[in-house]
């Protein structure tokens, strides 16, 4: 069984598959308008000089996610 983490426990080239969401309101909504829903994949793809935001590769899309929005997506590594 592999463990649930949040999205920034990824580390820049990890890979981790959307298992849920925390959020509410109008920020579960961007989340999920901008495609992350359960089974999507997403690759951390860095982190800014001081950490905040991570970029992070969504569907094809290279989208910039807040460290306390990022803790409210839960992932399983893959």
């Amino acid at each position: 069984m592999q463990q649930t983490l949040s999205l920034g426990d990824l580390c820049p080239g990890e890979r981790g598959v959307v298992t849920g969401l925390l959020s509410a309101g109008s920020m579960r909504r961007r989340l999920l308008d901008i495609g992350l829903i359960e089974d999507t994949e997403v690759e951390c793809l860095g982190r800014s000089p001081f950490g905040d935001p991570s970029a992070y590769l969504i569907r094809g899309a290279v989208i910039a996610i807040r460290a306390a929005d990022s803790r409210n997506i839960l992932v399983r590594a893959s």
